[in-house]
């Protein structure tokens, strides 16, 4: 049956706001007849909270590596009648609607041995409309996941030597019903002498073939795999209260050679993890970890495992430079509890076709994103001066990011649903993904150390992590939260005006808006701006020759090509953005140290910085009336004032 289509265009945004917040589907879109179709389009179904008749039988062949094809086969119980399968839109972590339709091909369905046609929805086409005939109690459904030989558009999942497969960018499942009440029996094909990790129970592994206990789709798109031709895994919780593995696959067998060391400090991790939630809010959690130059790079968590890739060299010469990778998997663990276990009420959908809202990313990956790199310093993946310099890199790109005189930090929440991390000419200005994570980490921080303040330093935000994310100890149902539950929670620790402290600091907008620094002082700290980087600051925020972002505002990268232009820097300010290089200064051709030589020298000098710049329509010549020296970011100590960053990133077992 169809209704005009005039009343599918009035579904207002607010009335899908409704039905999202009350945990209901959206509402479902009316089809109508048209010329160019063979029939008629039903409506999709909005899910329901019952159970999907009969087990849906889940079969992968992932053995074609050469091609990079993963192809699929899925007996679905069915009852003759209209029948919608969805292909999963809203992909879990990406906060997007980034499902990838576009690489499924192939797509035919039998019932009875007879072909069944399909028709895609043409207002959603993540849906495909079947009419199931008289008789038929099951259909086999085929396709062909097409995985990306480069990275040039999409992720590369499958390698010459392992694989990452993503159940839910390979499957099709009835509309109807919510995610938890379909029922899939999964089971995989890998190349010969392949071994894996997956957070599903294994019921035999025989011939190259896994097959897995019965599990939600709900539960299958949370449990990806990691395979591989090198493979390992690790108990980094040995007689603990539950398996916590650490799976390593590999581009070449001699890269997995984690340190007897290097795998106490991921036993640290979980340690201070449990400390610090005082719960275990899954029945095993996987650490699933590639090691590889073939395959794309990926940071996802899920509620019992993650996805993670890292260098090839990443436990050898690769350790130390790659702090950013030892900051991942904390990160990442503690996503089981902070987006999968306490999940914002907008995040929690009842499919993967209902629409997300990312309102409370401030939390979800904000805070996150500061216990990720709490976590590890404690755990001793990462040191205090790395975590301080962390931290001062931060906080000078607030300081002087000029986008928030017209976008609020709370507005930066949208950013994936207006297109899913895309790249931004003007960082500084457009403001976007990034700064839910990491100005938010500001923002806690901040939170962190007035409970510190207000209670003489015998509370802190880890008494939060407990309160909020530490409740029913054991089980791994989703329980949603909102901003007042946040605020309540917050005053439970400490009364305070948090509610306040939250709007000021995610609303702030205008002119007069300033960054969320008052944290570092509050630890201990201030923000200082010196001349010569030590090697860590080196390291962690690429300070020194080729970074001048807080002096004439940019950086200068290979071949002397000016990026990341600041909004109004004096580079800016000559009229000059991204993407013009730099060919001399002061009349001497240029390179980093040319440039760094001549911006020091005019510390002392009233003359200007004279910068000849080249892009395709020609040459300028610039005069840069700029006199105030390099400027790389760090953190100071404040004398006579608690270290109370120090006692934020020290060990909770000591």
């Amino acid at each position: 049956m169809t209704r005009e289509y005039s009343m599918r265009l009035s579904l207002t945004v607010s009335a899908l706001a409704i039905a999202l917040s009350l945990g209901a589907a959206a509402p479902a879109l009316a089809q109508v007849g048209t010329p160019a179709l063979p029939r008629a389009l039903p409506e999709i179904p909005a899910p329901v909270d019952q159970a999907y008749p009969g087990v849906i039988r889940y079969e992968v062949d992932a053995t074609d590596i050469d091609r990079k094809i993963v192809s699929v086969r899925q007996t679905i119980p069915v009852s003759a009648g209209p029948l919608t399968l969805l292909y999963p839109k809203f992909i879990p972590g990406n906060h997007a609607p980034t499902g990838p339709i576009q690489l499924i091909a192939g797509l035919t369905i039998h019932g009875d041995g007879d072909r069944i046609e399909w028709l895609r929805d043409t207002i959603d086409p993540y849906a495909f409309h079947i009419e199931v005939p008289g008789g038929v109690d099951e259909i086999v459904v085929e396709f062909q996941w097409l995985t990306q030989p480069d990275a040039s558009n999409w992720r590369v999942v499958m390698a010459s030597s392992m694989l990452n497969l993503q159940w839910e960018k390979a499957v099709l499942y009835p509309a109807g019903y919510r995610h938890s009440r379909i029922t899939f029996a999964p089971s995989i094909r890998l190349p010969d002498g392949w071994q894996y990790g997956v957070a599903m129970d294994t019921v035999s592994f025989e011939d190259g073939v896994a097959t897995f206990a019965p599990v939600s789709l709900e539960t299958l798109a949370d449990s990806p795999m990691f395979a591989g031709a090198h493979y390992k895994s690790y108990d980094l919780d040995p007689g603990g209260r539950s398996p916590v593995t650490l799976h390593i696959v590999a581009d070449q067998p001699e890269q997995i050679a984690p340190t007897r060391e290097q795998l106490a400090k991921y036993e640290a991790l979980v340690d201070e993890a449990d400390l610090l939630f005082g719960s275990r809010h899954f029945d095993r959690y996987e650490f699933l970890l590639g090691l590889t130059r073939e395959m794309g790079g990926i940071g996802l968590e899920h509620h019992r495992s993650s996805e993670n890739t890292a260098p090839p060299n990443f436990f050898g010469d690769g350790w130390e430079p790659s702090h950013g990778t030892r900051t991942l998997l904390p990160h990442e663990f503690v996503h089981s509890w902070n987006g999968k276990f306490r999940r914002p009420s907008d995040q929690l959908t009842p499919n993967f076709n209902v629409p997300v809202q990312n309102t409370l990313l401030w939390v979800y990956e904000g805070q996150t994103e500061y216990w990720g790199e709490v976590l590890t310093a404690r755990s001793g993946l990462g040191t205090k001066e790395e975590a301080l310099a962390s931290f001062a890199g931060i906080a000078a790109f607030y300081e002087y990011q000029s986008g928030r005189e017209w976008r609020s930090l709370q507005d930066t929440t949208n950013n994936n649903l207006l297109g899913y991390r895309a790249s931004s000419p003007w960082p500084s200005w457009m403001r976007g993904t990034g700064d839910y994570y990491r100005e938010s980490a500001l923002i806690w921080l901040d939170a962190d150390t007035l409970i510190r303040e207000k209670t003489g330093d015998t509370k802190s935000l880890n008494d939060f992590a407990k309160l909020f994310f530490g409740i029913d100890d054991g089980s791994w149902t989703a329980t949603p939260y909102t901003f007042d539950d946040i605020v309540t929670a917050l005053n439970t620790v400490v009364p305070h005006d948090w509610a306040g402290f939250l709007r000021d600091r995610l609303d702030a907008v205008g002119p007069d808006a300033e960054a969320p620094l008052d944290g570092i002082e509050r630890s201990g700290y201030r923000l200082v701006y010196t001349d010569s980087p030590t090697e860590v600051e080196t390291r962690i925020n690429g300070s020194g020759p080729g970074d001048y972002l807080y002096s004439l505002g940019f950086y200068l990268a290979g071949g002397n090509r000016i990026v990341a232009v600041q909004w109004d820097s004096p580079i800016f300010n000559a009229g000059i953005g991204a993407g013009w290089t730099l060919v001399s200064v002061n009349g001497e051709r240029a390179s980093p140290q040319v440039l760094s030589n001549a911006i020091t020298a005019a510390t002392t000098s009233t003359a200007p910085i004279v910068l000849e710049v080249r892009n395709a329509r020609g040459s300028r010549t610039l005069e840069i009336d700029y006199h105030d020296g390099l400027r790389y970011p760090r953190l100071e100590r404040i004398p006579g004032t608690p270290d109370r960053l120090g006692d934020i990133l020290s060990p909770m077992r000591d």
